[in-house]
């Protein structure tokens, strides 16, 4: 069983050594950083699989650390933060954070996130290195996107996505014109029953973002108000 390496990023060093004790529990190898310089340096020097990393540090704040980390790493990243405003929320998630943890957090909840997040990333792990070995190949106009290679490029021109961003755009790109919901876009690709679908409107946001010529006159990926989304289909 592989055993993976955990990197917590936070500068109260009660809250990095509380979480350090209950990942160790769950035999996870744990790495801590006082703030994103120190955890920016450890990425560099050791094999990550995912990084909780608080926001508000100093030196290098949490949103800084995940940008950079974002140009080269693409594990699992679950952002804490002491407040609960959503605008947190959506700038963690605007900046490719995976999931956001509202401080004060149980142990039990966080370490769910923790699992949840890892089991994810490990099936991402898995498409990208070919165990399946059929070419599944995703054309809708100017947007290709393929499952086996993990890849997705627009007009010719390689996009880096997300884990979670590619498979929200391989679900839509695979039945253009259906609409799916936010609900059964989340339990598609987290493969649990949706108890949060905000993160579904930021994820295609961000995509928006990285497919369209005009994120704020889609060609692609279209809103159907008070249903869902899909993919548009293409002449």
């Amino acid at each position: 069983m592989e055993q993976y390496n955990i990197l917590i990023v936070e500068d109260d060093k009660e809250i990095r050594d509380g979480i350090e004790i209950f990942l160790k529990s769950q035999n996870y190898q744990v790495f801590k950083a006082a703030d994103g310089v120190e955890g920016l340096e450890i990425i560099e020097n050791n094999e990550i699989h995912l990084a909780i990393v608080d926001i508000m540090m100093p030196r290098m704040d949490g949103v800084t650390m995940t940008l950079k980390l974002r140009e080269h790493y693409e594990f699992p990243v679950i952002m804490l933060s002491a407040k609960s405003e959503e605008t947190d929320k959506v700038i963690g998630l605007n900046i490719g954070a995976d999931d956001y943890v509202t401080k004060p957090f149980t142990p039990l909840e966080l370490m769910a996130r923790v699992n949840s997040q890892l089991r994810r990333y490990t099936k991402f792990k898995n498409k990208s290195a070919g165990e399946e070995k059929n070419e599944r190949v995703h054309v809708i106009g100017g947007i290709e996107l393929n499952e086996d290679t993990v890849e997705v490029f627009v007009d010719g021109k390689p996009v880096r996505m997300t884990p979670i961003e590619f498979k929200i755009l391989a679900l839509l790109m695979k039945n253009p014109g259906r609409v799916y919901s936010a609900e059964e876009i989340y339990e598609r690709v987290w493969n649990e029953k949706a108890i949060n679908t905000d993160t579904i409107m930021v994820h295609v946001r961000n995509i928006r973002d990285k497919i369209e010529i005009n994120p704020r006159e889609p060609k692609y990926l279209k809103v159907v108000w008070g249903v869902g989304y899909k993919m548009e289909k293409q002449p």
